[in-house]
């Protein structure tokens, strides 16, 4: 009697050891929070060190190519002994490449003719906006279309991902759930409630707590636009952690409960006999 109560307990004991519940279900409130409002849509705004191209088109070739700098690969036409040179002029032909304009540390950007242009804290439409009507004010281009387009902008995601690292962003707005599905899903191991995203603001670092299993909460976070340089961070579980011991997950296996049932099964055979 006494050995099929102990056989019982080791049973109950393998069994909970065995069924560890593991939180991965994305949005478990969805049906509960079905109408709210979604985190107001937040646009890249242009940082010093930010890369952009801007490109001029007009009904005139020759107005459009004093303000689209352009390279033209020498390589490709001279031979090896000549490096890329950068001209004013753009050429639309396969050896020539738009340039990037460079945010400096004061927020401007040093635009053909116009001079220097503050675009710090303008999303790229605004800054579209403002070069075509500088353009028309001093009478340069009549029928100017700005396009600007960004270069460098990107955030970068670690941790518990399927593909971690740097994410090229080029569109106006980019959220949390973009930068999980660029990086191929969290691992069974990511930590759905508990993803973190770094931030730097005017100098100072901010950090956010994302709950994926919580719609509401990943819908209303600060965080669910993301901004250029932002780093997420998907935390590992405690199976993961364990890992990096040589035997941290020895106790969750089923051989070792089973071992140890045996043996206390075995024990409790010999003091009674």
């Amino acid at each position: 009697m006494k050995i099929n109560i102990l056989f019982y307990c080791c049973l109950l004991i393998l069994i909970t050891s065995c069924s560890t519940p593991k939180n991965i279900s994305y949005f478990q409130d969805a049906e509960e929070i079905r109408g709210m409002a979604v985190q107001a849509e937040q646009q890249f705004r242009l940082r010093p060190e930010d890369k952009i191209n801007i490109v001029v088109n007009s009904a005139d070739p020759m107005l459009e190519s004093q303000f689209t700098l352009t390279t033209i690969n020498r390589n490709n036409i001279l031979g090896a002994d000549y490096s890329p040179t950068v001209t004013a002029g753009r050429n639309t032909g396969s050896n020539s490449q738009v340039i990037a304009y460079t945010v400096d540390e004061q927020g401007d950007i040093m635009f053909p003719v116009l001079g220097k242009v503050s675009v710090i804290g303008k999303t790229r439409t605004e800054v579209a906006d403002f070069i075509s009507k500088r353009l028309i004010e001093r009478d340069l281009v009549k029928d100017p279309i700005v396009t600007v387009e960004y270069v460098n902008l990107g955030v970068k995601v670690l941790g518990e991902v399927n593909k971690p690292g740097h994410i090229n962003v080029t569109r106006d707005h980019f959220t949390i759930l973009d930068a999980i599905a660029y990086s191929g899903d969290l691992t069974i191991n990511g930590q759905r409630n508990n993803v973190i995203v770094s931030r730097q603001v005017d100098g100072a670092d901010q950090t956010f707590i994302i709950d994926l299993t919580s719609k509401q909460d990943v819908l209303q976070s600060p965080a669910y636009y993301l901004q250029q340089n932002d780093v997420v961070y998907v935390t590992p579980n405690p199976k993961r952690k364990r890992e990096s011991t040589g035997n941290g997950n020895a106790f969750q296996t089923p051989s070792f409960w089973i071992s140890v049932a045996s043996l206390l099964t075995t024990i409790t055979a010999l003091i009674l006999r």
